[in-house]
């Protein structure tokens, strides 16, 4: 991003005193009765567009069974459902924010409403998974337009003053937005149907348009950029969809099987032609350089592995109340609300001890909180109450409230003002593809716990003997918790495969938690080298129009 100034810092005869400066297109008394630019309207606006982003990462959660139901969908193509919109998110978010940068974060935040609505509505209007999976990455992509631009239209809007509580309530923004998914999503997919999900963002996103047309001022940096890391864009993409497609397969095709190898090897040499070329290319998608800072480096990482352990155990969490439990879609969500509850009510304590302690504690707190979580987590079972259930869940929302908030003064406070831009969406790519990776790695190890102790577990029931192909059919109703009883089958057979079911993905369920609680672990001591960003303080009065 290239850096700004202050409109007000200017030589005598009123030429800007630094070329990169950001000229707002402004109208006559702030237009509309005052409002157009308003700094705490223009956070309401952005913030309505944000929630639409944030809220489908986990919405999409609690709708899982039930669109694997309605359209016969596959254990993997449930998983695609999540990886798709993650995947284009992420690999994206970076690109997106130099469009904005060159063309204008007004028309970049419009335009990405306008298109993640109609993505939603073509979702809700699918009738196979195929075009589900497609319209969710046209909604990741369109999504992409919208978080850069948000942080970028606050930036130009807010004084330096100011500017620190506006990220704050952004950040809480999609904190909330996140952990309120599940609910809103239950309520939904119980009381109208799985569409719903979905078509929900049609009158929020048009909602979203009409304040961003009314209130949003454009920012345009002069010194903008003129060109665009295509090649960077293709080896990034397609390295992170080798490794997340082998991740998805390893348990069908066997980890020692040739393709599997094939697709982890490719996801390496395209890390690697990346790398290389990020060093030749004159606008590189992320400049390599960034990673200077140990600080800055040590916020990407913890940002990825802390959305590996919450992105990827919420994941196994909606199947397990929902498919052993035998809860409602509503009951799933509001089981969840003590998740909620604690990262709505964490986030502005976060804020207010890592403004005054600095990040470091805080987020080495935060992830100790999240490890003991998922392991209380990993000792759940089929008769566990709720209760117990609410003390992890209450537990993870408090571990995980200060890395929302403190991740924005770690990475994008540590960066050049001048690459603040592109320290933001790195933010953001690094917690999209750490959701992206955590569903596939823990999916794979929900996968391969079910093959192994299936068969064993079948056998000890003494029940009839299943065929290779029935083995296979049996497993992938397992690993979403379900129970594969056909109709008619007597009373005490159908108790029995119940039981086989559920403790079988409970056992999985179980070992993918301890690994999320393995990774929470590990950031731990990844956070103790984060600090409070020495750019800080320049980023925020650059923004300043």
């Amino acid at each position: 991003m290239t850096s700004q100034t202050t409109v007000d810092a200017t030589e005598p005869g009123g030429k800007a005193a630094n070329p990169s400066a950001t000229e707002p297109d402004r109208a006559p008394d702030r237009g509309l009765r005052g409002l157009r630019g308003h700094p705490w309207f223009t956070l309401i606006t952005v913030a309505v567009g944000v929630m639409m982003v944030a809220l489908d990462g986990t919405i999409v959660a609690i709708a899982n069974p039930a669109i694997a139901k309605d359209l016969g969908a596959s254990f993997a193509d449930v998983q695609w459902i999540t990886n798709a919109y993650f995947l284009a998110l992420a690999v994206t978010l970076i690109t997106a924010g130099k469009l904005g940068d060159r063309f204008g974060h007004r028309q970049t935040f419009l335009i990405g409403v306008v298109g993640f609505g109609a993505a939603s509505g073509a979702i809700g209007l699918s009738n196979s998974i195929s075009l589900v999976i497609t319209f969710r990455v046209f909604q990741g992509l369109f999504g992409a337009l919208l978080m850069p631009a948000a942080l970028g239209l606050l930036r130009a809007t807010f004084p330096a003053e100011k500017l620190n509580m506006a990220i704050g309530i952004w950040g809480m923004v999609i904190g909330a937005s996140t952990a309120g998914g599940p609910i809103l999503g239950g309520l939904l997919v119980q009381h109208v149907s799985w569409q719903s999900v979905f078509f929900i963002n049609v009158p929020v996103g048009a909602l979203a348009l009409v304040l961003g047309a009314l209130i949003l001022t454009d920012h345009r940096a002069q010194n903008a950029p003129r060109s665009f890391d295509l090649l960077g864009i293709v080896l990034l993409s397609g390295a992170m969809f080798c490794l997340v497609w082998a991740l998805i397969k390893a348990p069908a095709w066997g980890w020692g099987d040739g393709k599997t190898w094939l697709f982890i090897g490719a996801s390496v040499l395209g890390f690697v032609l990346f790398s290389v070329w990020e060093t030749r290319v004159k606008e590189p998608l992320i400049p390599l350089g960034l990673f200077r800072s140990v600080p800055l480096s040590a916020g990407v990482v913890l940002m990825v592995l802390m959305a590996i352990a919450f992105m990827g155990g919420l994941f196994f969490v909606t199947f397990y109340l929902q498919n052993v439990h035998g809860m409602s879609p509503v009951d799933a969500g509001l089981h969840l609300l003590p998740l909620t509850g604690m990262m709505i009510v964490g986030s502005p304590l976060a804020g207010a001890v890592i403004t005054k302690a600095g990040p470091r504690i805080p987020l080495a707190g935060g992830m100790v909180l999240t490890a003991v979580a998922m392991f209380g987590m990993s000792k759940l079972e089929a008769g566990t109450g709720s209760a117990v259930m609410s003390i992890w869940f209450a537990l993870l929302g408090l571990g995980l409230a200060p890395v929302m908030v403190g991740a924005t003064e770690v990475i994008v406070g540590n960066a050049p003002m001048e690459l603040s831009g592109v320290a933001g969406g790195l933010q953001q790519a690094a917690m999209q593809i750490g959701g992206s990776l955590g569903t596939a790695v823990l999916g794979a190890v929900m996968a391969s716990r079910v093959d192994h102790d299936l068969p064993g577990n079948w056998a000890a029931a003494k029940l009839p003997p299943l065929t290779s192909t029935q083995l296979d059919q049996v497993s992938g109703a397992v690993q979403q918790g379900v129970a594969p009883v056909a109709k008619g089958t007597p009373a005490l057979i159908a108790e029995k495969i119940a039981g086989v079911a559920h403790d079988t993905f409970i056992s999985g369920m179980s070992l993918a938690c301890l690994v999320a609680a393995g990774v929470a672990a590990v950031a731990v001591l990844v956070a103790l080298f984060t600090k409070r960003g020495v750019n800080a303080e320049a980023g925020a009065g650059a923004a300043h129009i």
